[in-house]
C-alpha cells in the first residue's frame, strides 16, 4: 500500500486535487483510503456526493472510545474509504491533536490491515506544516510519498519550499520522500515554466499541470468529483493524466529548499519581471 500525503499552501486546492485525484485512480480500480487531516472536514464531500461526515473527534466526544472502524468510515465514489479527522470546538485545543488522534484510531482498528487490499492511502493535510500535529504524517512516517500542490503565486511558492523544508527534517527519520509538485494553476503569467522551474530548482518535478476550468466548480456545486459529474470533460482527463503520472511514479527525492531570495529571484526571471 502506498501512503501518499497532500500539502500545499492554505486554499490552494488540496481538497479538490486530492479528491479528483483519488476518483480517476478508483475509476482505475484501485482501492483507496482518504483521510481528511483538517477541522473544516471537507476532504470527502465531493467522494461522498455532499454527505456531511461525522468526524472522528466527534465520534469519540460522543460515544467514547468503544467504537467500530465503521462509525468512522464511510464509502464513497466507486468504494473508496472516507474517513474525517476533524478538530477540537473552535477556540479551544489543538487541531493538530486531531490528526494524531485518527490515524491512531484507525492503526487500532485495523483500517490499513492487508485483509482490506488497499492500494492507496491518502491524506489531505491542512495548509502548511506549521506545527507537529501538521507534520505527523511526515514526522511519523504515516506518509511516505509527498506531493505539494502549489500555484504560480508567490505565497503558494513560499509554503511549498516551507514544506520541503519540513520533508528534509524528517527525511531520514520516517523516510518520507517527496513525490513532485502539482500546479493547480491560477492562470498567472509564465506559470508552467515558473513552477517547472521551481521543480528543477528543488530537485524534484512538476508531476502534471492542472489547467483551471469553471467545471470544477460546477462538479462542487452538484457535490461531486468532475470525473462522476462530467467523465467527459477535458478537466476529467486531466485528473486521469495526473492519477496515471502518481500511480507511475518512481521520483522521489529529498528536496532541496531555496532561500527567499532565490524563489524571488524565479519570480522576477518568469512571472513579474517579464
Amino acid at each position: 500500500m502506498r501512503k501518499i500525503a497532500i500539502y500545499g499552501k492554505g486554499g490552494i486546492g488540496k481538497s479538490t486535487t486530492t479528491q479528483n485525484t483519488v476518483a480517476a485512480l478508483a475509476e482505475m480500480g484501485k482501492k483507496i483510503m482518504v483521510v481528511g487531516c483538517d477541522p473544516k472536514a471537507d476532504s470527502t464531500r465531493l467522494m461522498l456526493g455532499g454527505l456531511s461526515q461525522k468526524t472522528v473527534l466527534d465520534t469519540l466526544r460522543a460515544e467514547g472510545e468503544d467504537i467500530d472502524l465503521e462509525d468512522v468510515m464511510k464509502v464513497g465514489f466507486k468504494g473508496t474509504r472516507c474517513v474525517e479527522s476533524g478538530g477540537p470546538e473552535p477556540g479551544v485545543g489543538c487541531a493538530g491533536r486531531g490528526i494524531i488522534t485518527s490515524i491512531n484510531l484507525l492503526e487500532q482498528l485495523g483500517a490499513y490491515s492487508d485483509s482490506i487490499g488497499l492500494d492507496y492511502a491518502f491524506y489531505d493535510v491542512l495548509g502548511d506544516v506549521v506545527c507537529g500535529g501538521f507534520a505527523m504524517p511526515i514526522r511519523d512516517g504515516k506518509a511516505k510519498e509527498i506531493y505539494i500542490v502549489v500555484s504560480g503565486e508567490m505565497m503558494a511558492m513560499y509554503a511549498a519550499n516551507n514544506i520541503c523544508k519540513g520533508i528534509v527534517k524528517f527525511a531520514e527519520s520516517g523516510g518520507v520522500r517527496l513525490g513532485g509538485l502539482i500546479c493547480n494553476s491560477r492562470k498567472v503569467d509564465n506559470e508552467s515554466e515558473l513552477i517547472e522551474k521551481l521543480a528543477e530548482s528543488l530537485g524534484t518535478q512538476m508531476i502534471h499541470f492542472v489547467p483551471r476550468d469553471n467545471v470544477v466548480q460546477r462538479a462542487e456545486i452538484n457535490r461531486k468529483t468532475v470525473i462522476e459529474f462530467d467523465a467527459a470533460a477535458p478537466q476529467a482527463d486531466e485528473y486521469r493524466a495526473l492519477a496515471r503520472a502518481i500511480d507511475g511514479n518512481e521520483k522521489f527525492v529529498i528536496p532541496k529548499p531555496l532561500l527567499t531570495d532565490e524563489l524571488e529571484a524565479l519570480l522576477i526571471q518568469y512571472g513579474v519581471g517579464q
